[in-house]
């Protein structure tokens, strides 16, 4: 079983000692968004999620729980989890596109120093990751801090329901900007000058580990067998590289979900100087990757579909159809270039190339002659502009990328498949797993409880099933466009951080 703790629902499948997907059960949950640039869930919400999933999944697949060999766990990373003495939850947990953290960062990066920070954890001190977020606890909310005993990501947690043991996987915990990533162990010398107690962290596992075993109430919960092994399992883009076969190097992944993720895999540990790319622990063990992320890929089309698709979303339902199969379809009657308009991507800030929380989205180049299809495919040439800086850091570093492995929401959709081969100018393909992070944790789960390695879980039972080549013609435009795109940040990015601090002090 593969369970993968996603930002807006979980997902639990079934597979076969084959690898074939047997069934999977998908139960969502809330978002709150207290302040502007604020991201919170409630734990509970995970773990009735997860029960819910669970059963849902037994009942619908009939598979008997005696059969089921252990359970895999991915998760969305960076959250952070915040728990007393008696484990109880202290307060809503702040997510990994939650963005009240500056001040934090910067008092990190000036104690610690900037190069020994990169150093030591592979990255800059981001909004987005865990310690930050336990700074701003210790500064906002000291009655909160003074409880904290434990502190965990999301799927750690709901693990710990199940099993009673703490743990976490290096991948995940690379995200925490408290390990050592070179040497895949807590970072003392980050911990001390942070004044974060080492006790607050838990034990350290490689992905295929086994954690723990089922608790005989989460069992009777659940429906599953007390005792079954559970997997530690692995962030969700490590989970996801995983679940498309990103094991050896020249292979790239491209995530298309909420957040979008150029992943590659690398047999070293080795940081980007400036600190773009985040280096992080793979869930392969002994082995790293290096990933650019855009905090709102899908996220755009979503805030577009929400906002301005109302007559499309009618006509899905009248229909049988996916909302975002229509507007796609739509967008393929606009131009390539859309006539002249461009998108900015960074409606919650943004993390790759540009790692600044008070980044804005934009259109530019409107005229009278825009429609609204040509307003959708420069939405999705913006993503997918976006998404291509972080492959260009990806070359710059040394790592030659031969094929990009798409997944997620995004890679249901031909046109946008072809629209990233024309504008990585890398051919594109799709693999038979399409269940992405959760079907990477039933593989890490298989791992640990037959004792196989996950690189050769992933020869075996992963295989390409669809093959896009870029167009030459359309590449040579879309690099025309694509140099515009770069330029525009450095452009407006006074502006942006003028507007967004208008709109932070607005009464």
């Amino acid at each position: 079983m593969g369970l993968d703790l996603g930002t807006s629902a979980i997902k639990c499948i079934l597979i076969n000692d084959e690898g074939a997907v047997i069934d999977s059960y998908s139960v969502s949950y809330p978002l709150s968004q207290p302040e502007p640039g604020w991201a919170e869930q409630d734990p509970e919400d995970w773990w009735q999620a997860t029960v819910a999933s669970i059963r849902g999944l037994l009942e619908q697949s009939r598979v008997p729980a005696a059969d089921i060999a252990g359970i895999g766990f991915s998760g969305q990373m960076h959250g952070s989890v915040f728990l007393d003495e008696a484990q109880q939850v202290i307060r809503p947990a702040l997510l990994w596109c939650d963005q009240r953290t500056a001040e934090q960062c910067a008092y990190i990066e000036a104690t610690v120093g900037q190069a020994e920070l990169g150093r030591l954890t592979g990255n800059r001190a981001l909004t987005g990751f865990t310690a930050p977020k336990l700074l701003w606890l210790r500064q906002h909310e000291p009655e909160h801090y003074a409880r904290v005993r434990h502190l965990l990501l999301p799927k750690d947690y709901v693990r710990l329901r199940l099993t009673g043991a703490f743990g976490m996987d290096m991948a995940d915990a690379s995200g925490t900007l408290l390990l050592d990533v070179a040497s895949r162990s807590w970072s003392s010398a980050v911990c001390e000058r942070l004044d974060i107690p080492l006790a607050w962290l838990p034990p350290l596992y490689e992905s295929g580990d086994i954690a723990g075993h089922l608790l005989p109430e989460a069992a009777a919960l659940t429906g599953l067998a007390a005792d079954t092994p559970v997997v530690v399992g692995g962030g969700d883009q490590a989970c996801g590289a995983v679940g498309v076969g990103v094991v050896r190097s020249g292979i790239a992944s491209v995530a298309l979900g909420t957040s979008g993720v150029v992943f590659v895999h690398d047999d070293t540990y080795q940081v980007d100087e400036a600190y773009r790319l985040h280096s992080f622990c793979h869930g392969v063990p002994g082995k790293w990757h290096r990933m650019g992320v855009m905090l709102a890929a899908g996220g755009s089309f979503q805030w577009w579909r929400n906002h301005f698709a109302q007559e499309e979303m009618v006509r899905a339902e009248r229909e049988g159809k996916d909302v975002y199969e229509i507007l796609t379809a739509d967008a393929e009657t606009a131009p390539l270039g859309s006539e002249g308009l461009l998108f900015l991507p960074y409606l919650s800030g943004e993390r790759t190339p540009h790692p600044d929380p008070k980044a804005r989205g934009a259109f530019i180049g409107l005229n009278l002659r825009h429609g609204k299809a040509h307003l959708t495919r420069a939405l999705l040439e913006g993503i997918t502009f976006g998404l291509r800086d972080s492959l260009e850091l990806i070359r710059a570093s040394g790592i030659e990328v031969s094929e990009l492995r798409v997944n997620g929401g995004g890679a249901k959709s031909p046109f946008w498949r072809q629209m990233i081969a024309d504008i990585f100018g890398i051919p594109v393909v799709t693999v038979n797993s399409t269940d992405g992070p959760a079907y990477g944790a039933a593989i890490m789960a298989a791992s640990g409880v037959l004792n196989r390695d996950i690189t050769e879980l992933c020869d075996a039972w992963i295989q390409v099933t669809s093959r896009t080549e870029p167009n030459p013609a359309n590449h040579a435009k879309y690099e025309v466009y694509y140099e515009l795109f770069r330029g525009l940040y450095g452009t407006l990015q006074g502006t942006f951080h003028k507007l967004s601090d208008l709109a932070e002090h607005a009464e």
